[in-house]
């Protein structure tokens, strides 16, 4: 089956939107339209946007939803959202808002009334939450800490290369509103009483530090449970299973669940 329509593709924390480039010529080949946008504040390359971390600084979730949101309205239809870690939560934030026919959120990052808190986001996450004067800039990761929370699973050989090809710095404002939304802030919540939204599939990674699977399966809880929100656990997959040397097993496992749903 081809189909005709758009898959937006959204990126995390501390990874540059050329990292989907695999995933988008994969799906350009099934016959869909792809697009990458970057976060606002993001350069067109990691090499200018390493150079020009201020530009990055102090943007919010809402901020970067609202600039997704943009984009979406010029497309001719309400286009798939595919987005991962962060971007996995933006997909399910705009899900809602009813401005995606349906969303693949990869490993995504905890919804507002998500409160559970592993050891491993927490370790993840100190780097930038352990200094509160880290809410208005922007943090760029240690090779050990990306190794940590994302590249577990795979090689030290390997996940040098994918850390010099696509981490850039990010803001740190998206995180402290994650890890706050338990208590103050909607900027994390997701309308999930939406009745005439589309398709939601949820992924979790076994061995992800960053947002371990229980996450993902705290999110779908959320949901209504009379429309598709599907949750699929990719055993021994770390959080960097979109860029690693298995991401097409993912991406293979979403244009299937796809297809299925008539997307």
């Amino acid at each position: 089956m081809v189909s005709t329509k758009t898959i937006v593709f959204i990126h995390g924390l501390w990874m540059h939107a050329s990292s989907w480039q695999e995933w988008m010529d994969f799906f350009n080949e099934k016959g869909y339209k792809t697009l990458n946008p970057p976060w606002p504040g993001d350069a067109s390359t990691v090499a200018e946007c390493r150079a020009n971390p201020e530009s990055i600084a102090n943007r919010g979730v809402t901020e970067i939803v609202d600039s997704y949101a943009k984009i979406i309205s010029s497309l001719p239809e309400p286009p798939i959202i595919i987005g991962h870690s962060f971007g996995g939560l933006i997909g399910q934030i705009l899900l809602g808002r009813g401005l995606a026919s349906g969303c693949v959120a990869i490993d995504p990052a905890p919804m507002k009334g998500v409160w559970q808190l592993p050891i491993s986001v927490f370790k993840a996450s100190l780097p930038v939450l352990g200094n509160p004067f880290n809410f208005t800039k922007a943090n760029s990761l240690t090779f050990d800490q990306f190794c940590y929370g994302f590249a577990n699973a795979i090689s030290k050989e390997e996940a040098r290369g994918l850390y010099d090809r696509y981490t850039i710095p990010a803001p740190c404002r998206p995180l402290f509103q994650a890890a706050m939304a338990s208590f103050v802030g909607v900027e994390t919540k997701v309308n999930t009483k939406n009745t005439t939204r589309g398709p939601l599939l949820i992924t979790g990674g076994s061995k992800d530090n960053q947002a371990p699977p229980v996450l993902g399966k705290a999110s779908m809880e959320k949901y209504d449970k009379s429309l598709i929100t599907e949750f699929k656990l990719f055993e021994n997959r770390g959080h960097s299973l979109v860029i690693d040397n298995g991401w097409k097993e993912i991406a293979q496992y979403s244009l299937t669940w796809l297809r299925e749903n008539r997307l």
